[in-house]
């Protein structure tokens, strides 16, 4: 077993099969040794985590949906190295979008539940560039969306 995939069974997480897109764009596109994965959005197995940060959801919610959707960002990365982590060299850069009131200024802290996350699979790897944005709504009222780049070996 790769020890990603170690690193997930430990910390209790089994990837999805990676979602699917919504409209007309795909999941991930591979060019030259840089995957950039699309905007994943926070879900569990329960359905969209939904919400306004600043409003109806706490600094805590928001980083347990910034981790979801560092989930399914990892489930479409092993779908682009055709399910063989040794292809990954490294997490270059997150974009996160924090569905948020105007006076939320915790965006960064939001972000962190996908940032840490990552560290704790990838390792070092994990190490990123990023940027944690506030956004007045997301797709489907979503909490959180997040967009990746990786690159490749």
């Amino acid at each position: 077993m790769h020890p990603i995939d170690e690193r997930l069974a430990s910390h209790g997480i089994t990837l999805p099969a990676a979602p699917a897109p919504a409209a007309n764009y795909v999941p991930f596109v591979v060019t030259g040794n840089q995957v950039y994965i699309s905007g994943q959005i926070s879900q569990n197995e329960a359905g969209l985590i939904k919400g306004r940060l600043g409003e109806d959801l706490a600094v805590e919610q928001g980083a347990e949906a910034a981790k979801r959707c560092a989930i399914s960002l990892l489930a479409q990365l092993k779908a682009a190295c055709s399910d063989d982590w040794t292809r990954l060299s490294r997490a270059v850069k997150l974009v996160g979008f924090v569905n948020s009131t105007p006076d939320f200024t915790d965006q960064p802290k939001v972000i962190n539940g996908a940032s840490d996350f990552l560290v704790a699979i990838l390792g070092d790897a994990g190490r990123h560039a990023r940027s944690a944005v506030s956004a007045a709504s997301l797709p489907l009222g979503v909490a959180v969306e997040i967009e990746a780049i990786f690159e490749l070996k």
